[in-house]
């Protein structure tokens, strides 16, 4: 008998609406310029493949995709601070690109604020490659901030 604790392990799920007062918490907290309610919302009636991920009953992260005609788009994926660098964003990340493969997606592009170094290198270990930029692509407080394009063949 091993006297070593074990968390439990990471549970992933399709977002339901139940589930965006907590997720509104953590892109509230973690972001200077979050999504709103009705962003997500409007993301669940699409159809768009939104995913939490957590353990014990809490979200400690999300992610939102969309797949349309060949290819994929990560839209958004967020952990709370409190759960970072503990593999929530890389099962969330390689669980959204599974989704993608599966629904016949040849490639996934994804945007990240050019100061996100965390975020760029999770991408990185993931095996996605930066194409470029796009410049003044997010706000920020004195003006605009330019985003890293990404993308991985699938």
């Amino acid at each position: 008998m091993s006297a070593i604790l074990k968390e439990p392990a990471l549970d992933i799920r399709p977002m339901q609406e139940a589930d965006l007062d907590e997720v509104l918490e953590i892109e509230r907290a973690s972001y200077p310029y979050p999504w709103t309610r009705t962003i997500f919302m409007d993301c669940l009636h699409a159809g768009y493949s939104c995913w939490v991920c957590g353990r014990r009953g809490i979200i400690e992260g999300y992610g939102v995709l969309s797949v349309a005609a060949g290819e994929s788009h990560l839209l958004n994926i967020c952990m709370r601070k409190e759960s970072r660098k503990q593999g929530v964003g890389s099962k969330v990340l390689t669980h959204l690109t599974e989704i993608a493969r599966r629904h016949g997606a040849e490639i996934i592009f994804l945007e990240v604020r050019v100061s996100n170094k965390v975020a760029r290198r999770l991408y990185e270990i993931a095996g996605f490659n930066e194409l470029g930029t796009r410049r003044d692509y997010y706000p920020t407080d004195n003006g605009r901030e330019d985003a890293l394009i990404f993308a991985r063949t699938l």
